[in-house]
């Protein structure tokens, strides 16, 4: 009797061993996942930084990739957890867990605050930023960034070509003429703003708040569901690494 007990003790402890590996293994994936989102999302927006009004949607980002680098970390521990049978490294394997799981809970709250505010942020800040800032002396990464934003969209203005009628620098003489930037060209050449006809200049319908409104709740859509998946692997590694534990504290008859 005893021995059959034990064997299917061997028996559970080797199965949970192998349930907690191969979640390990999608573990480690995921926060190689997360921290591509996270990276991803940097770098394809990074030049928009400059006429978003908060740094909430980059901070989430930065946090996404730090629980990324921080999950791959805790794999490579939780495989040697794993192997060794040491329970004081399951422990910490759960600690970390745990920590990380708190991290993406933050990151997710504040991509969702950050959504929930989204239009009415944009709204605010994008037509003040084209009528105040662009084209300014000491505005240089708003104006890139808002010229990035115009070709990459392909688009002009907030709302449309006729918002920049009231910008600070379509109004001045450094403008020489023009009645929008060059980068709200189809073409960009030097003075192609001079002539704000539909066949030279792009004119989209919501103008570019519409479409960096869509842009950025796209990758906040995109980081919560992979937020959302890792935390799923993240609790079945908290039950499997305490059935571990526990297996592991009983002594064998």
């Amino acid at each position: 009797m005893a021995h059959c007990k034990t064997e299917q003790d061997d028996w559970l402890l080797v199965h949970l061993k192998y349930l907690l590996f191969i979640f390990n293994f999608f573990f480690w994936v995921g926060g190689a996942a997360v921290m591509a989102v996270g990276i991803w999302t940097l770098v394809e927006k990074s030049g928009y930084l400059g006429i978003l009004a908060s740094s909430t949607f980059a901070a989430s980002a930065y946090i996404f990739i730090f629980a990324g680098a921080l999950v791959m970390t805790t794999g490579f521990l939780g495989f040697g957890a794993i192997l060794r049978e040491q329970k004081s490294c399951l422990s910490m394997y759960f600690c970390l867990l745990l920590v990380i799981f708190l991290v993406e809970l933050v990151a997710g709250v504040l991509a969702h605050v950050y959504y929930q505010r989204l239009s009415d942020e944009l709204k605010q800040h994008l037509n003040s930023t084209l009528t105040e800032h662009y084209g300014q002396p000491r505005a240089a990464e708003i104006t890139a960034s808002m010229d990035q934003l115009q070709q990459d969209f392909k688009c002009c203005g907030s709302n449309s070509s006729a918002d920049w009628q009231y910008s600070t620098y379509i109004l001045s003489q450094e403008a020489q003429g023009r009645q929008v930037p060059d980068s709200c060209c189809k073409t960009v050449v030097a003075r192609c703003g001079q002539r704000a006809h539909p066949s030279n200049i792009y004119k989209v319908e919501g103008g570019c708040m519409a479409k960096l409104e869509q842009f950025l709740a796209d990758h906040l859509l995109l980081m919560g569901a992979v937020g959302i998946g890792v935390a799923c692997l993240q609790i079945c590694g908290m039950v499997l690494t305490c059935c571990l534990h526990q297996r592991l504290q009983q002594p064998f008859y």
